[in-house]
């Protein structure tokens, strides 16, 4: 008798799970169900819709040999019946049946030997006044794309207030603010955009880099109501009132559940459906995969919620191997992304330091700026990385980064990304082999430079300071007992002494041993050079000659700059 696998939810995980089935089982029957007319389409490239910088919206649901992933394809290319604008209503496990209510209203049961559940997420709503308020979107899908997109381009939206700082969010704010030119503001309800991705410096450098192009924020602070005559018009939070055309509401998503929890299958802790290895569910007929699961942390063990578009295809893969008997696996994640910041990336794998903190590790995180390319290559960049690490054992929990060189920044993530699904300990990175030439990077590469980094923090060979302290001591010293000693040439330190007289001092790191009677003995002094190699060789020539510093600063001017430290 001929196989029937029922796949529903059609966007990322279903299709690709199907097609997968269909090329290793060619004579069993795979039918594709979903409730929208729209399957098998790019979600993450909305914003780029949005911008214009993707043209045509159906360039989102195109292969990239430019067929259109329509019902008709799945049928002649792949052997896939696909059942579009159709809702699932109910799974009845005991008989192997679900019901469907087709576009007509027309309700029937269909059979099936297996059955995936690909039902992915859906936005978090905002339960306050006037969120249904015409102007008021969620970018969830096509049809949100389109809406706002037409709104846009129709010059109906001067000003425009985004709900959160995350993917989404970020990335709607630099499709808005870009190309449309829109008067974009972010409101982020935690006290710094990304939470809980990246640590605050970073987040800060990302901030900066969109304030420079016009972007608002109000971050710490919590939207209340969306008020307006029938449409948006004000959106009032607990400290403002912000005027708008409209909103979009980025808030985050929670799995779709609804239809695996009626079903009687097991949903875990984080609200997601819970899978095995195999990503087979609590009813061994049924897989289940991308958005609508949770997953194996790779860095803690527990179990996490990690709704992307690649991690979807790829147990995409995994479920249409198995379920043609295949023995595939899918161990977890460890939770990589990159966003966008205009001609940025800010990009990162594994655990922030407040994550990892969260999770209970005794971690420590170490900061470093380098150029992306050797330093006598004439094109080249700054980039800024954060090593996160457990003190204990020194294995490392995470990395982020952020920079202009955006091949660059998430190339790097990228290796460390893979090291961080099995255990990783610092000096593995540190004497990691890289490949290089000066037009791509370093003689030492800046990840064996942020291990070295964090190796002499570990070893007591290092006391850094990070941004935030270094600005709490600039704008907190009224009693001026701090003093910044520059390390750098004479020409980059003396202007900044011809500015701060009696907080700056200028003494170059190759000259500090001649030089070193010129300190003063009342005075804690902070190290600092343009990237934090200079000011670290200054602390290990003061611990020599007995002289305690108040620290190193982590990155140095090059990132002190794009935290923007107001010196």
């Amino acid at each position: 008798m001929t196989q029937h696998v029922l796949f529903i939810g059609g966007v990322a995980l279903g299709s690709k799970a199907a097609c997968r089935f269909k090329r290793l089982m060619p004579d069993a029957r795979a039918t594709l169900i979903d409730q929208d007319p729209f399957i098998s389409y790019g979600g993450c490239g909305i914003p780029f819709y949005v911008s214009g910088d993707v043209s045509d919206i159906d360039e989102l649901r195109r292969t990239s040999f430019h067929m259109l992933r329509d019902e008709t394809f799945f049928r002649t290319c792949k052997d896939v019946e696909v059942r579009a604008g159709t809702r699932v209503e109910r799974i009845d496990r005991q008989h192997q049946k679900v019901t469907v209510r087709g576009p007509s209203g027309k309700t029937e049961e269909i059979g099936y030997d297996q059955l995936v559940l690909g039902t992915g997420s859906k936005p978090k709503n905002l339960r306050i006044p006037g969120a249904d308020l015409d102007g008021a979107f969620h970018v969830a899908n096509l049809h949100d794309a389109e809406a706002v997109k037409t709104r846009v381009t129709a010059g109906k939206v001067g000003k425009a207030v985004i709900i959160g700082g995350g993917f989404i969010g970020l990335e709607m704010a630099e499709a808005l603010a870009d190309m449309w030119e829109v008067d974009t503001t972010i409101v982020e309800y935690m006290n710094q955009i990304m939470p809980g991705f990246v640590s605050p410096v970073f987040a800060r450098m990302a901030m900066n880099q969109m304030i420079d192009h016009g972007i608002h924020f109000f971050v710490d602070e919590q939207v209340t109501a969306i008020e307006g005559n029938g449409r948006v018009e004000t959106v009032v939070t607990n400290k403002r009132r912000l005027p708008a055309d409209m909103v979009i509401m980025a808030v985050g998503v929670t799995p779709n559940v609804d239809l695996a929890r009626d079903a009687g299958l097991e949903i875990g802790p984080t609200g997601g459906i819970v899978v095995d290895e195999h990503l087979r569910t609590s009813d061994p007929l049924i897989f289940s995969g991308g958005d609508c699961v949770e997953i194996r942390n790779r860095v803690t063990g527990k179990p996490t919620f990690i709704p992307l578009g690649s991690m979807a295809n790829r147990q995409g893969r995994v479920i249409g191997t198995n379920l043609a008997g295949g023995k595939a696996v899918f161990k977890g994640a460890v939770g990589s992304f990159a966003v966008k910041i205009f001609e940025a990336a800010l990009a990162g794998a594994g655990l922030s330091i407040g994550g990892a903190l969260n999770a209970g590790f005794d971690a420590i995180s170490v900061q470093m700026s380098q150029l992306d390319r050797a330093h006598f290559y004439p094109d080249k960049a700054m980039m800024f990385l954060e090593l996160v690490v457990d003190k204990k054992t020194r294995r490392v929990l995470g990395i982020q980064g952020f920079g202009k060189s955006g091949d660059a920044v998430v190339g790097r993530i990228n290796t460390v990304a893979a090291l961080l699904e099995e255990t990783c300990t610092v000096d593995r990175i540190s004497n990691l082999e890289m490949a290089y030439s000066p037009p791509f990077s370093a003689a030492l590469d800046i990840l064996n430079c942020l291990a070295n980094v964090a190796e002499n923090v570990l070893d007591d060979h290092l006391e850094p300071m990070e941004a935030p302290s270094f600005v709490e001591k600039w704008e907190n010293d009224a009693d001026r007992r701090y003093l910044v000693l520059d390390c750098r040439a004479h020409a980059d330190g003396e202007p900044f002494v011809a500015k701060y007289p009696d907080r700056w001092m200028n003494i170059p790191q190759d000259e500090l041993k001649l030089r070193v009677d010129e300190l003063p003995k009342d005075r804690e002094l902070i190290l600092v050079c343009n990237t934090g190699t200079r000011s670290y060789e200054a602390q290990v020539n003061l611990r020599q000659m007995g002289i305690k510093t108040a620290g190193s600063v982590e990155g140095g001017m090059a990132l002190l700059g794009k935290y923007g430290a107001g010196v």
